[in-house]
């Protein structure tokens, strides 16, 4: 079995400390982006919804917690896999259940924050699309 290497733990009271951690941070992210198609389809969603807002005149700040949400529960979701591949390797109908829920969690997310983008996009489009002549 591979060993993995133990890392310092990071000094909270230190500057460099709280770096290690940041970089830590950034190191999960990249994994996710590396690793994780659905990670990069949203991540390219959420680039779509926030050029869409800016073009609607949509406040992007309840966009932005949209995507925020969603993607941090993506996160959460391939954090949940890699540990519970680390731990049951072989298939087991606990680890099937915890990795289904975690993805239904993201896709709850997902629903609903397209729900609330429709809220958000749908007036405002409309009345680009009347003032364009598109739509009566």
């Amino acid at each position: 079995m591979a060993r993995i290497p133990r890392r310092p733990a990071p000094d909270p009271e230190t500057l460099k400390g709280v770096v290690r951690s940041f970089a830590y941070a950034w190191e999960g992210l990249r994994y996710a982006w590396r690793s994780q198609r659905n990670f990069r389809i949203e991540a390219y969603l959420a680039l779509l919804a926030l050029a869409a807002a800016a073009w609607l005149g949509v406040d992007p700040v309840p966009v932005l917690l949209l995507i925020l949400v969603v993607l941090t529960l993506e996160l959460l979701n391939t954090a949940l896999e890699a540990a519970i591949d680390l731990t049951s390797p072989d298939p087991h109908p606990l680890a099937k259940a915890a990795k289904d829920t975690s993805a239904a969690a993201v896709l709850v997310a997902s629903v609903l924050a397209a729900a609330i983008g429709a809220w958000l996009f749908v007036p405002p489009l409309l009345e680009k699309l009347r003032a364009y002549g598109k739509i009566p």
